[in-house]
């Protein structure tokens, strides 16, 4: 830490050549702009008065020249106001009113400009971009490496998922931003070795909090993540790895002259709400094309989960059709090897009988190409432009809902490429897409209207394949609303209610720890606009009558999102709104239970609520409470356990 302390020291003794600040509409959040001594373009984040970050690298290195120093700031606009009202279904709040102060800065080299800054500031929330001008009569560019730095007060702790190594895991499909989450770590750490991925969450020394990630990324620049710069003590942009795509295409991307790259958005407060409701990665982003139709989201079932690669036959999809029907779901995910366990004829008759029972199908394909071994089929498909759009008028033709896109490993320009060609693709097919072994998502709810959710976490199959995760679901769930879903929708699919991962619920294989009341509160906790379950048709039998009739109702679009107590890796409790009900939901990872006198602002003194909760044992019960006058209600919630609470807003 003391070559983090010299750092920011030596950055605040060199006397700034020029410098500017941009604050928020509510004054609180205050970003300074300067250029150093040496001619490099530093920034800050103040909020309150605190210190979230100290003076931190801007700038690019291309292949047209070093626009990291020997800078100057050659010009600057005025500080205007920029707002935005907007209305996205699949995101954590349906209607969002953005309101931030815009300042661009003109960086020059030699009297020649070079880029752009573009910054805006929200009342908790700073994002900015480069637009990289053309020099002397260049026309593109090679970006060979990205300055932006993020330099964190020393005695910051992390909350960081590290980024795996590329051509690993199964069939070398890695990375897959499926790894875990380190807790109250100290910065000055680079993961195993390759850094973390976005987002990132931090916790201030001082108190607060900050949430790093970015946005816009699409098919003309890279996906990047963070990385240790243990010479300058600091965190800084990193492009992919040279391994990612089997080692082929640059890890650098290109772009035209003049062009923007993506956003880098930081999100800052004196507690965990900024960071859990923020909807940066959706404000400053547009819309690339217009819906080909109204989509359609909701709930749905898939057998994969419980059944495995054994489960994708025709007479199991016709009962997991009949299942979704009966818990008023519209969707069935049928998952990989359907083309050859079931095949194309049989999956149109399904099809057709999914129609009859108001169901729509997911198809599963793997992304293939020449990046990884899985061997899963359909293969061939999604790679190739030809065969994907002859696939897609298939499935536009058989009713087919959607897709569901598989071991991608990589954030090469290609690959989101890749993204971007199957999302245009398949919504001139009136196709939703889901992204499965896949990167995170940055934005794209906003940016591609037929855009559903990505996976980019330890999901749901990992609770099947090894006790050892189902030992740590508890875990897991206390992260997840605080970093990898504040961002982009989750397909985690889990809210399981067999005991056991196997369709006998019999012991063998790995066995679910936590609650039934857990199970329906991660329904709540974990955002995603499609949600494919892991129930089991035997629960309709197995399960609690009141466990199946919230699983019935619980709804997967959200008006509106608020953090309402928690900490990573410990507890959470969040509080959502669909239409005119609230759904309060929490779970607890701790050895001792967590009693909270919860402020329920949304209702009135005196109101009668749906409580959902456990006993130290995990047994659940539903019961009649009211809340106080006061507007609070004290909760209690074992290891293991959860806590939901439904009724109408005031």
């Amino acid at each position: 830490m003391y070559r983090i302390l010299l750092f920011g020291l030596s950055m605040f003794a060199v006397s700034a050549v020029s410098a500017d600040t941009v604050t928020s509409p509510d004054g609180r959040l205050v970003v300074e702009v300067s250029v150093n001594g040496d001619g490099a373009p530093l920034y800050s984040v103040m909020y309150d008065g605190k210190t979230f970050l100290q003076p931190s690298s801007l700038g690019m290195v291309a292949n047209t020249g070093d626009f990291s120093r020997g800078l100057s700031m050659s010009a600057k606009s005025g500080i205007k106001n920029v707002s935005d009202s907007y209305s996205l279904p699949g995101i954590k709040k349906s209607h969002v009113n953005y309101v931030a102060n815009e300042q661009w800065f003109t960086f020059a080299k030699d009297s020649q400009p070079v880029f752009e800054l573009q910054l805006r500031v929200a009342d908790n929330d700073v994002a900015f971009r480069y637009r990289m001008l053309p020099v002397r009569d260049t026309r593109s560019a090679v970006i060979k490496d990205e300055i932006t730095g993020f330099s964190l007060p020393e005695g910051t702790v992390t909350f960081m998922a590290p980024q795996s190594k590329p051509m690993g895991g199964f069939a070398r499909t890695s990375p897959s931003y499926e790894t875990p989450y380190g807790v109250d770590e100290p910065i000055g750490r680079n993961g195993w070795g390759e850094g973390y991925t976005f987002p990132c969450l931090f916790k201030n020394p001082e108190g607060g909090w900050t949430l790093i990630s970015e946005t816009g990324v699409d098919g003309a620049y890279c996906g990047c993540r963070l990385l240790w710069d243990d010479s300058a003590g600091s965190y800084k942009v990193g492009f992919p790895q040279e391994g990612e795509m089997n080692g082929l295409h640059s890890v650098t991307p290109g772009i035209p002259l003049p062009g923007f790259t993506p956003w880098r958005i930081i999100t800052v407060g004196n507690s965990l709400s900024p960071i859990v409701e923020t909807t940066a990665p959706f404000d400053v982003v547009e819309r690339k094309y217009e819906p080909s139709r109204d989509y359609t989201y909701g709930k749905g079932t898939w057998s994969w989960i419980i059944g495995m690669d054994g489960a994708t036959n025709f007479d199991e999809q016709l009962r997991y059709i009949d299942f979704a029907a009966a818990m008023g779901y519209n969707s069935v995910l049928v998952d990989a090897l359907w083309d050859t366990q079931i095949g194309y004829d049989r999956v149109e008759e399904l099809a057709r009988y999914a129609k009859s029972k108001g169901v729509g199908l997911y198809l599963w394909y793997n992304s293939n190409g020449y990046w990884n071994d899985a061997p899963q089929g359909p293969r061939g498909i999604m790679d190739n432009a030809i065969a994907r759009r002859r696939e897609m008028k298939w499935m536009h033709d058989n009713g087919i809902r959607g897709i569901k896109v598989d071991f991608f490993g990589g954030d090469k320009q290609p690959m989101m490429q890749l993204y971007e060609d199957i999302l245009a693709d398949a919504n001139d097919y009136g196709l939703l897409v889901i992204f499965h072994g896949c990167t995170l998502p940055r934005g794209w709810e906003r940016m591609y209207p037929n855009y559903a959710a990505s996976e980019a976490v330890l999901a749901s199959e990992n609770l099947h394949f090894s006790q050892g995760s189902c030992d740590a679901e508890a875990f897991n769930a206390t992260i997840h609303p605080f970093v990898r879903n504040t961002v982009g929708s989750m397909d985690f699919g889990g809210s399981a209610l067999n005991k056991y991962y196997n369709a006998a619920n019999a012991p063998g294989g790995s066995r679910r720890v936590t609650s039934d009341v857990f199970a329906l509160a991660t329904a709540v906790l974990f955002q995603s606009p499609v949600q494919h379950f892991a129930l089991a048709p035997g629960n309709m039998t197995d399960a609690p009558a009141w466990a199946i009739d919230f699983m019935k109702e619980v709804p997967t679009l959200w008006d509106e999102t608020l953090y309402v107590d928690g900490y990573p890796g410990k507890y959470v409790i969040l509080a959502r709104r669909h239409g005119d009900m609230w759904y309060i939901a929490g779970v607890n990872a701790q050895k001792d239970p967590v009693t909270v006198n919860l402020p329920l602002s949304m209702f009135a003194p005196g109101q009668a609520v749906t409580v959902y909760s456990d006993d130290s044992s995990l047994n659940g019960q539903v019961k009649q409470l009211k809340i106080d006058k006061k507007q609070r209600l004290r909760i209690s919630m074992p290891c293991n356990g959860g806590v939901l609470i439904k009724g109408n807003k005031l």
